[in-house]
């Protein structure tokens, strides 16, 4: 027999672990690599991380106010519904379903078999199995699918399990990340900071070939004006993908205890926590990397050439061990999360009637194993990475309109109880909107291909609402 309504019992830690363990999954351990090549420098490298972080920091201490006002299930969706209208909400709940989560969760379930591939060859990405019509099946595409299926067998189980696996996992890549840090710092045997940070903010570009790839070792040229700040905008697109997910503990509300004081607190730890664990990460690969090695790493990890500075013997090993960690937590977070979003579009009646019921466990179970199938069909394939990168434009464009929503909700709703109000209104969420719009622009004119598609992803909605709408006021009258 189905529950009516979610049981509360996750607390301000868990909720930080929620939005720490969902942010850091594979990125930082990769992206240092393309930023580097866009923008040449330690300083610009640095800049793009701390833009990132600032950004981050402000959408989470301005969600803040949203989630006191709106205290369940759905986070998001429910505050760009309520800001705007049924259909703004539909559009972030849609594009949220068809990519934004599922295809994130594929791409991490796919990071972890890549890294697991250095313990066992033949679980990987490049190992052959079969075809399925004009798929070819590799086995880390089918270790990724085993992946997400035991986690939402697991998070279907109940959140306390969800939540155990979020605990443990998000504290031991912290501690991991800390110390790969610190030693990063201590027992480097030769270090590239100083020779790193002269002309610290001499922006420079690898050179291309006609196609407009990055040349592997190619000669670095000087860059300024128009042309950095376009390859400011494209080098975000790794970090912004990699501060990702923060939000995730708004979607699970209506399990959080004291949910109008812990889930903007927990917004704040996470992002912060996080923030600076980047920050110093991309420090330590300055110290023990020159720029060049830095900007070429094998594959782009990044993290695995500077273990290999510090631990020479069996850095790949720690580190592909430390991305399987992360990559596994960060997974659990987002199928503990995401299934919940569905969950309250269910209950708004515009998506599929059973994704809004819980079962025995008070979890949505089969909104979690429909995020399973699609997640799963993403991993087979093969096309989530590249949709990832180019719908970093319209995660960003809904951040901005959620944000603007709450000078939105003040006028809309003067009188409405507001637990915690966004830090620094209106000044941080203005300087938020006017980043994130010149983010858009810069991509709009210098990488349209990063646009489009997840554009047209978003817009492939707006007939689908009203069929959905159609359909109800149909069934209702008969």
């Amino acid at each position: 027999m189905s529950q009516s309504s979610f049981k509360p019992t996750l607390s301000l830690f868990d909720g930080t672990m929620v939005v720490a363990g969902s942010m850091i999954g594979s990125g930082i351990f990769i992206v240092s690599a393309d930023i580097m090549r866009y923008t040449g420098s330690a300083g610009w490298l640095i800049a793009v991380w701390v833009i990132t972080g600032f950004m981050t920091l402000t959408a989470a201490l301005s969600y803040g106010e949203l989630s006191g006002m709106f205290p369940k299930a759905g986070g998001q969706y429910v505050y760009l519904k309520e800001a705007y209208n049924p259909l703004m909400g539909f559009l972030y709940g849609w594009s949220f379903f068809a990519v934004i989560q599922t295809a994130t969760i594929a791409a991490v379930g796919v990071a972890f078999s890549k890294f697991l591939a250095y313990l066992v060859p033949e679980l990987g990405n490049t190992y052959f199995l079969f075809n399925i019509g004009p798929l070819n099946i590799y086995a880390g595409q089918l270790v990724a699918i085993s992946i997400i299926i035991l986690l939402t067998y697991v998070n279907s189980r109940g959140v306390k399990e969800g939540k155990f696996i979020q605990t443990i996992f998000t504290s031991t890549k912290l501690l991991a990340l800390f110390g790969l840090i610190i030693f990063g710092f201590l027992l480097v045997k030769e270090s590239f900071w100083a020779e790193n940070w002269q002309n610290a903010f001499q922006a420079r570009q690898i050179e291309r070939d006609a196609s407009g790839a990055f040349v592997t070792g190619g000669g670095w040229t000087n860059i300024g004006g128009t042309v950095l700040l376009g390859g400011i905008a494209a080098a975000m697109v790794g970090s912004i993908f990699s501060s990702d997910s923060w939000n995730n503990v708004t979607f699970i509300a209506g399990e959080m205890k004291n949910p109008k004081r812990n889930i903007g607190l927990s917004l704040l730890l996470g992002t912060m926590i996080v923030t600076i664990i980047y920050i110093l990460a991309n420090l330590m690969y300055l110290n023990v990397l020159p720029l060049n090695e830095l900007a070429f790493p094998t594959d782009d990890r990044v993290a695995i050439a500077a273990a290999n500075k510090i631990f020479p013997s069996f850095g790949t090993y720690v580190i592909a061990f430390l991305i399987m960690i992360s990559t596994f937590g960060c997974n659990n977070g987002l199928i503990l999360a995401g299934a919940r979003v569905y969950y309250t579009m269910a209950k708004d009646g515009l998506f599929f009637k059973k994704a809004g019921t819980l079962n025995k466990n008070n979890v949505p179970a089969w909104a979690l194993w429909l995020q399973c199938v699609f997640a799963s069909a993403w991993s087979l394939s093969g096309q989530y990475g590249q949709l990832l990168d180019m719908i970093s434009f319209v995660v960003v464009g809904f951040y901005m309109l959620t944000i603007a929503g709450i000078f939105i909700l003040r006028k809309k709703r003067p009188d409405a109880e507001r637990p915690y109000k966004a830090f620094g209104y209106p000044v941080l969420p203005i300087i938020y909107i006017i980043m994130g719009m010149s983010f858009c622009i810069l991509l709009i004119i210098f990488k349209p291909e990063y646009t489009w598609p997840g554009l047209i992803i978003t817009l492939a909605g707006i007939p689908i609402y009203y069929f959905v709408r159609s359909s109800r006021k149909t069934m209702a009258e008969s």
